[in-house]
């Protein structure tokens, strides 16, 4: 059974379509990260998921309990950090803990249970006026896991961050199915952060759910590219425009998209000898590695052009 499963789940407010007919699977015990720019629509469905938000249409099942049937049995299994924390900053973090644990008529033993699943034992008996943003997320984050519910839904935990509290949070979250026993639901706008924490993705774009899967089948399953950086763009992309590849342009030069199959470094001999042939300075080319931002190029491109033709 999925963790958290929806059908064409849709809100639109007034004649805005802000969630279209998402359609997700979010396995047990993953780290799935929802993806997409600001706008997107990753909030508006995470309120759905948790009742917060009554859908125009369609359905949402959390750990196999429809949300909008039994809206509370669902919310229980569901710890949420959705946007401000809204700790009370002068006291402490056991204390603002404690306030949650009393109005969910859990035993006083569930304070030290989530402290030290967030590595803050020994800092809960700080006011949260003293924490950095990094312990008051992870406070959050505690407060989330009060009850231990089976599924989290975290939601930009790294915003705000420095490097280092980056790199920490990452390190915590990926580990966290297996210390909390629980499904991490975790959105977020950057990239790489769900590149390096993610075991699963689905990419939302203007409300439509683009790209679902497990994120290693879905880079293996990415058409291979090729870096080129030469003198000439303009003439270049004239050189190749013959040949039966995609090219594009970002900021380190040309790329080409080849075909599924296709091998780099027979591609990348034709294209340097063709480049030189006409005269082209060729200063580098190389495979590039497949990664969650091609993922989400491909996606980006291929939703555009449909809805082009609509």
């Amino acid at each position: 059974m999925a963790a958290i499963e929806t059908e064409g789940l849709t809100r639109v407010f007034g004649r805005r379509r802000v969630v279209d007919a998402v359609s997700m699977c979010v396995p047990d015990h993953a780290v799935y990260g929802f993806l997409g720019r600001n706008g997107a629509g990753k909030t508006t469905t995470m309120k759905m998921l948790i009742g917060l938000l009554r859908p125009t249409s369609g359905v949402a099942r959390v750990c196999g309990v429809d949300v909008g049937r039994h809206r509370m049995r669902a919310a229980r299994r569901i710890g949420a950090l959705l946007e401000a924390h809204g700790f009370h900053v002068h006291l402490t973090g056991r204390e603002n803990l404690d306030l949650t644990r009393r109005l969910l008529g859990l035993p006083a033993t569930e304070i030290d249970r989530v402290l030290e699943v967030v590595d803050m034992l020994r800092d809960g008996g700080r006011r949260v006026s003293d924490y950095s943003l990094g312990m008051r997320q992870r406070l959050g984050i505690a407060r989330a896991m009060l009850g231990a519910p089976p599924v989290l839904m975290l939601d930009e935990p790294t915003n705000g961050l420095d490097p280092d509290g980056i790199a920490d949070m990452r390190r915590f979250l990926r580990a966290l199915p297996q210390r909390a026993g629980a499904t991490v639901l975790l959105s977020s706008h950057l990239l790489g952060e769900i590149e390096q924490t993610a075991s699963h993705v689905g990419i939302i774009h203007k409300g439509r759910l683009v790209v679902e899967g497990e994120l290693a089948r879905l880079k293996a399953d990415l058409a291979p590219e090729i870096g080129l950086r030469v003198d000439d763009t303009d003439k270049a992309r004239a050189v190749l425009r013959g040949r039966d590849l995609t090219l594009v342009e970002d900021a380190e030069g040309l790329v080409a998209r080849l075909r599924p199959g296709d091998n780099h470094d027979v591609v990348s001999a034709a294209l340097n000898r063709d480049l030189i042939q006409a005269g082209v300075s060729v200063f580098a080319i190389a495979p590039r590695a497949r990664s969650l931002e091609g993922i989400y190029r491909a996606a980006s491109a291929t939703t555009s052009r449909r809805q082009e033709t609509v």
